[in-house]
């Protein structure tokens, strides 16, 4: 699942993220009947050659998407957790919740192939590494919380969350025409009813 080479210039790293881009957009418009390496190589105009210098194969790519699009989740986390100053933990959970919506619903189709692939392909070391950060993100915003939590275990809260949330985005991005808007409220009342906090609550 390694890249055959990784890019060590600017020029070199704009070929890769094009050709993921390619993938990407092949992937969101035909599913995986219509992924392979040519296809890859002409949505993203390079050559297939060039796509073999830098993936052994569709499975390769296949990774190297699963891997991008995590780690552009973490940054929208992490950006999504930092605090603002005189906010509340809950304003915190609201933009987590908005990202953890948006990933699943801006590409619905590609999201839904790159969580059955992840699953597919040897990545469970790293899929269980990503997961852990984001659980930890959340255990670090429920903290926050302080006496409003009391009692609370904040790591195995957290990991229930990330549960939970996932089994509301996944079953809305299987559907058509979900909006984010009406998801986020369910996602929202999910988690505060978890937290045992009243789903009205502002999140100022």
């Amino acid at each position: 699942m390694a890249p055959r080479k990784r890019p060590r210039q600017r020029r070199s790293a704009a070929t890769v993220e094009t050709i993921l881009d390619g993938a990407a957009r092949i992937l969101e418009a035909g599913g995986l009947e219509a992924f392979n390496t040519n296809a890859v190589a002409a949505r993203a105009g390079v050559s297939v050659g060039s796509l073999y210098q830098y993936f052994p194969g569709k499975d390769a790519v296949m990774a190297a998407l699963v891997r991008r699009d995590a780690l552009g989740f973490a940054a929208q986390v992490e950006a999504a957790i930092a605090p603002r100053p005189g906010e509340s933990w809950r304003a915190a959970v609201d933009r987590l919740l908005d990202v953890a919506v948006a990933h699943q619903l801006d590409s619905p189709r590609l999201a839904r192939i790159l969580d059955f692939e992840e699953a597919r392909l040897p990545l469970d070391a790293e899929t269980a590494q990503a997961e852990a950060a984001i659980q930890a993100c959340i255990a670090g915003v429920l903290l926050r919380a302080g006496d409003d939590l009391a009692g609370l275990d904040i790591d195995q809260a957290a990991g229930d969350l990330v549960h939970i949330a996932r089994a509301l985005t996944d079953a809305a991005g299987r559907g058509e025409g979900a909006s984010s808007e009406d998801l986020k409220a369910r996602v929202r009342r999910a988690v505060l009813g978890y937290l045992g906090v009243a789903a009205n609550m502002t999140a100022t």
